[in-house]
């Protein structure tokens, strides 16, 4: 399979000799998954969109929002998407089923996962292991639900002390809010800024990122599935070009992927999801290893603790191998992929 050095040498061949064949070239269309509705990180895309990265690239992309990272695994799995965006957790279980539907990781957007215990003062929580004797509430199959365990265990919280309490995803930082739950887990930025927007004082939220406490994953990125990467090795390594260039605009121009997302849902909240954003920006995607190493680094280690801690807690007996669900061979060159 050609890494993104030879495609472009190639696409550079084909350039000087066929220049009007490259111009004329018809946009390859492409079906886009989000995880959620429309947040502040999304803006990435939206800013693609609008600013022509995708064009330049020869792209013709489809964004729709998703409704769930599990329900975005599975449209890509099903082929009704080509590319999706989620947390790929969820991912070690699917493969591990769907054998012939296996997915790929090619760019983990968030470095480090939002997963996290989110509470409020006055629930008699004050450090991760407070949440032993307490009522923890998350929807059933959330993923930070099932990675909690993993957790747990590095953090040291007795879970035969916990009472969990179900309720729908919609349902979760209202029952927090109320004290029907004195602790949730959940996206870290997505249930801070749900409580803030139900009323709650951001000093009167707590919170613990499961990877700033001991379990340190990978979050959510872009993927597609691997017999599709066979035939699209070089669009998915524009798509990927186009994506971590978009990422560079919203870090400089955030009211302008906030407009960009505006024009794209009318009630969306420009403000809230700037401050979403930057949540998201400082705790999962600029990291000391993202700094570092540019943005979508892959670290097999860590991917291999995301597989294990995953199969473990998903009680997948024979869990693939992390080779098979990660690949950084259409990431574009470092130079171009730092901050």
């Amino acid at each position: 399979m050609l890494n993104r050095r030879t495609l472009i040498a190639a696409g550079v061949g084909a350039t000087l000799a066929l220049p009007a064949i490259r111009t004329a070239r018809a946009q390859t269309a492409l079906r886009f998954t989000l995880d959620w509705a429309l947040q502040g990180n999304h803006g990435m895309w939206a800013l693609a969109q609008d600013r022509g990265l995708f064009q330049r690239e020869q792209l013709s992309v489809r964004m729709d929002r998703g409704f769930g990272s599990g329900d975005a695994l599975v449209k890509v799995g099903s082929g009704a998407y080509d590319i999706g965006f989620a947390d790929f957790s969820g991912a070690v279980k699917f493969n591990a089923e769907n054998p012939n539907s296996r997915l790929v990781m090619l760019y983990p957007v968030f470095d480090r996962t939002a997963a996290a215990i989110v509470t409020m003062k006055g629930r008699g929580i004050e450090k991760p292991q407070d949440v032993a004797g307490k009522s923890l509430g998350a929807p059933e199959g959330e993923g930070s639900r099932l990675l909690f365990p993993a957790f747990a265990r590095v953090a040291n919280i007795d879970t035969s002390r916990i009472r969990w309490t179900s309720m729908a995803a919609n349902l979760r930082d209202t029952m927090l809010r109320t004290g029907q739950v004195d602790a949730v887990t959940g996206f870290l930025f997505t249930v801070h800024f749900n409580l803030v927007g139900l009323g709650i004082a951001e000093d009167q939220i707590l919170s613990w990122p499961y990877a700033e406490n001991g379990l340190d994953l990978y979050g959510s990125g872009v993927f597609v599935r691997a017999d599709w990467l066979e035939r699209n090795g070089e669009v998915a390594a524009r798509f990927i070009k186009a994506s971590i260039d978009g990422l560079k605009l919203l870090l400089n121009d955030v009211p302008g992927g906030m407009a960009a997302l505006k024009r794209r849902e009318a009630l969306f909240d420009e403000a809230l999801e700037a401050r979403r954003f930057a949540m998201t920006r400082d705790r999962s995607i600029i990291t000391p290893n993202s700094r570092a190493n540019g943005m979508g680094y892959l670290d097999m280690a860590r991917a291999r603790e995301l597989v294990s801690v995953n199969a473990q807690a998903l009680g997948v007996a024979n869990p693939p191998a992390a080779e098979s669900m990660f690949t950084d061979r259409y990431l574009p060159p470092k130079s171009e992929r730092m901050f």
